[in-house]
C-alpha cells in the first residue's frame, strides 16, 4: 500500500518536477470567456425535402433521337428534354385524319338523304317507316364522326408524346438511357427533375418544444419567420432563415414528438434533396449571457469544470454551471467572469498548479 501511494505521489508531482528541471511547459490553446447575445435554440436533426420532384418518362414507344440537356442543367417549365422518332406517330394522325374525313362525308350524305326523305313524306309520297331508317343512318354516321374524331385527338397526343417536356422549372439529373436506345412505357424513368427553389426541411420536436415555441409566438418574442436555421454537414449554418409552414396535428405516441416542415429560399440551388441538416428552432429572443466553447467542458464525478490560464499561464481548476449548450457553446450561469481564458485544447496536458505556454484560438 505505502508504495503505491509514493507511486501516485510520484505521478502528480512529475509535471511541477519535469518544470523544474527545465522542460519545456506544454503547449496548450485557450478560448477567452465572451459576453454575447445567444437565443435559446432547440436543435434536431432534419431532412430536406424537395418542392416538387417527378421521374420524367416516355408515354409512347419509340427512339431516342435527342437529347436537349445535360446532366444538372437548370430547366424551364415546357422545355423540351427528350426527342423521340416521330414518324410513325405523324403517319398515325394523317391516317386518323383521312378516316375522319371520310366519315364525315358519309354523314353529310346520310343528313341529305334524311332530308329528301323527310319532303317525300311530307307530300305523302314516302312511308314514315323509310324517314325512320334514314334518321337511324345518319345518327349511325355522327357516331362513326364522334368516334373517329377520338382517334384524331389520340393519335395527335401520340405525337405530342414524342417530346418529354419539363412539367415544372427545375435541375436535371443524369440521363438513364442514351441517344439511339428504344424507349416506353416500360423503359422507366428517363431522368429525374427537382425544384429545389423553395426547399423544405421536415423535422420532429417535442410537444414541450413545440409549446415553448407557440408560447414565444404568442409573445412575440418568436415567429413563424425568422426562428428555424439550418447547419450544414460542414459545420456551416446556411445564410437564410426558415419559415414554419406546417405543424402536425397529431402527436406520434412512439416518440410523443410532432412533425413540422420549414420552407426555405434556395435560389441557387446550393441545398439538396434528401440532405440531412442540423434544424435549429429558436423558442426564445437573444439575450446576453457567458459563454465559452463546448469542448472546453470538462467533467468528473462532482461535475462540470474547466481548466483556467491566468496571466502568468498558470492552470487552475474552475467548477462551473452550465445551463445549456447552444450551437456549439456551453452558456454558463456561474462559476466564470468575462475575459477569463480556458483551455480547449491539449487540457490533457495540463494540471491544475501547472505553468503553460497558452495560445490564445483563432489568434496569431
Amino acid at each position: 500500500m505505502r508504495k503505491l501511494v509514493f507511486l501516485a505521489i510520484l505521478a502528480l508531482s512529475a509535471p511541477a518536477a519535469a518544470q523544474q528541471m527545465g522542460a519545456p511547459m506544454p503547449a496548450v490553446v485557450v478560448a477567452a470567456v465572451e459576453s454575447g447575445d445567444l437565443a435559446n435554440t432547440v436543435s434536431v436533426n432534419g431532412r430536406l425535402k424537395a418542392d416538387q420532384a417527378v421521374d420524367l418518362r416516355a408515354r409512347v414507344s419509340g427512339t431516342l433521337r435527342e437529347m436537349r440537356f445535360a446532366s444538372g442543367d437548370t430547366v424551364a417549365a415546357g422545355d423540351v428534354l427528350f426527342v423521340l422518332d416521330s414518324d410513325l406517330a405523324r403517319a398515325a394522325v394523317q391516317e386518323a385524319q383521312g378516316a375522319l374525313l371520310g366519315a364525315e362525308a358519309a354523314r353529310d350524305l346520310a343528313r341529305l338523304e334524311r332530308d329528301r326523305i323527310a319532303e317525300l313524306v311530307a307530300r305523302e309520297t314516302a312511308a314514315q317507316a323509310q324517314l325512320d331508317q334514314a334518321q337511324a343512318s345518319l345518327r349511325r354516321s355522327e357516331g362513326e364522326v364522334l368516334r373517329l374524331q377520338a382517334g384524331v385527338d389520340r393519335a395527335t397526343l401520340n405525337l405530342a408524346y414524342a417530346e418529354v417536356v419539363a412539367p415544372f422549372t427545375g435541375r436535371v439529373g443524369a440521363p438513364s438511357v442514351d441517344v439511339g436506345a428504344f424507349v416506353g412505357p416500360e423503359t422507366g424513368a428517363l431522368a429525374r427533375l427537382i425544384k429545389l427553389d423553395p426547399i423544405h426541411v421536415e423535422f420532429s420536436v417535442s410537444t414541450a418544444v413545440l409549446r415553448s415555441y407557440w408560447a414565444a409566438r404568442a409573445v412575440g418574442t418568436a415567429g413563424a419567420v425568422g426562428s428555424v436555421t439550418l447547419g450544414l454537414a460542414d459545420g456551416r449554418t446556411h445564410t437564410g432563415v426558415g419559415m414554419i409552414d406546417f405543424v402536425d396535428a397529431a402527436v406520434n405516441a412512439n416518440t410523443d414528438s410532432v412533425a413540422l416542415r420549414a420552407r426555405f429560399d434556395n435560389p441557387n440551388g446550393t441545398l439538396l434533396d434528401g440532405e440531412l441538416v442540423r434544424v435549429g428552432l429558436r423558442t426564445t429572443p437573444p439575450q446576453p449571457v457567458l459563454h465559452i466553447p463546448q469542448r472546453a467542458v470538462l467533467r468528473d464525478i462532482q461535475g462540470a469544470f474547466v481548466l483556467v490560464v491566468d496571466a502568468q499561464g498558470r492552470v487552475a481548476q474552475q467548477r462551473v454551471d452550465v445551463a445549456r449548450i447552444q450551437d456549439g457553446r456551453a452558456v454558463i450561469s456561474e462559476g466564470l467572469t468575462e475575459g477569463m481564458r480556458v483551455i480547449t485544447e491539449g487540457a490533457n496536458k495540463a494540471r491544475p498548479g501547472m505553468q503553460v505556454d497558452a495560445a490564445l484560438e483563432g489568434g496569431l
